[in-house]
């Protein structure tokens, strides 16, 4: 029996990359991630994790959208100079 199989897969470069460096902050490469998971779903009879969509309530949906809108540059974060400035105008 084989020591390794290969595997080939296309997946969007950006989060290719980012999964590297996660993996690589906890010590490990891509590959051996990989073969973590598989031997994980192997033990579980399927995927080691829940599969669902996020429900998130309207508020927090909001929140999120202009968290994404600043980071792009649409709107300008507001900030302010001390914790007082912050909660006169979260009373506001």
């Amino acid at each position: 029996m084989a020591k390794t199989a290969t595997i080939n897969m296309r997946v969007n470069p950006e989060i290719k990359s980012d999964a590297e460096s996660v993996f690589a902050s906890l010590g490990m490469t891509l590959t051996e991630a990989i073969n973590i998971f598989l031997h994980k779903s192997v033990m579980e009879g399927g995927l080691p994790f829940d599969v669902r969509q996020p429900r998130y309530n309207h508020e927090t949906e909001a929140a999120m959208q202009e968290a994404r809108d600043i980071m792009s540059g649409k709107i300008e974060a507001v900030s302010y100079d001390s914790a007082e400035a912050m909660f006169a105008a979260l009373d506001e």
